[in-house]
């Protein structure tokens, strides 16, 4: 697997599908593997790329940097390494928080479009925020939620509870195939880079970000994913122009849309980035 070294000594393993064109880059979600994408590398009409974030999958996992404006940086830094000056860029879950961090920094000069799949625009409901700023957020957790998660996370059942944590993120039961292949896929994060980067990532709230995105966006949620729809419809309400897609329950009933039903993601998606062309 290709790899390459990041400014501060961090070696993170990617895909390239090659191919001529604009690649689509995509981010997976915290505590999952650039893996999540097998079926959107492969079939995909188009260059995709994908990494794995610096501890998390195969790529190395130092005892430093895990904020998500880092991995923002990692992101900037594996451009460079690719040599592109554009790209469409999707990002589901915590990918999606890395891709604002991104944007936020560096502006959209190199993004040409941009995907969101299923995640809140802030992830810990904090106190000075209204009950109706919770909702439209679609904020998970309280401080406190989030505080006992982390403990658990670190503690001597970490194990369980990240488990317990991800199974939350199916509504009800999940294709045993689709599960056993997530399970495996989130033992690759070590409680000391998840637990600090989980903090850092749900205690973030981007929705002074979302009114400055400039380019072609599209939204997508799900309606059994723990993701409250109603969080991506705020969302493609406050990004300009965005256009919101939720998946059924009798297309997907999880966070995981492009592993239970890939070829209906794929065509979505698909449709979207051909659409802007």
């Amino acid at each position: 697997m290709p790899s390459f070294t990041t400014s501060d000594g961090v070696v993170l393993e990617f895909r390239d599908s090659g191919g001529d064109g604009v690649p689509l880059v995509m981010l997976h979600g915290w505590g999952q593997t650039q893996a999540m994408f097998h079926h959107q590398l492969d079939g995909l009409d188009r260059r995709v790329v994908t990494v794995d974030f610096r501890g998390h999958g195969t790529s190395d996992k130092p005892h430093h940097g895990y904020r998500i404006a880092r991995l923002a940086q990692d992101l900037h830094e594996l451009l460079d390494h690719l040599e592109v000056h554009e790209v469409d860029l999707l990002g589901w879950s915590m990918g999606v928080s890395v891709c604002w961090s991104y944007l936020d920094q560096r502006g959209s000069g190199r993004v040409r479009r941009f995907v969101a799949v299923d995640q809140p625009a802030a992830v810990a409901a904090v106190p000075w925020m209204s009950r109706t700023e919770q909702t439209q957020c679609g904020a998970i957790f309280d401080v406190a939620g989030l505080l006992t998660l982390g403990g658990e996370l670190a503690g001597e059942k970490g194990e369980a509870a990240r488990e317990d944590f991800v199974r939350s993120m199916f509504s009800g039961e999940p294709e045993p195939d689709v599960w056993s292949f997530v399970a495996e896929e989130i033992r690759s994060t070590p409680a000391y880079a998840g637990v600090p980067l989980l903090f850092d990532h749900c205690a973030q709230d981007w929705r002074d970000v979302l009114p400055r995105i400039d380019v072609p966006t599209l939204v997508l949620g799900c309606d059994g994913s723990h993701v409250a729809p109603s969080s991506q419809e705020y969302i493609a309400e406050a990004i300009p122009g965005a256009r919101l897609h939720v998946f059924g329950a009798d297309e997907a009933r999880s966070h995981f849309p492009f592993l239970e039903n890939p070829e209906r993601f794929n065509a979505v998606v698909e449709e979207f980035l051909g659409a802007t062309k």
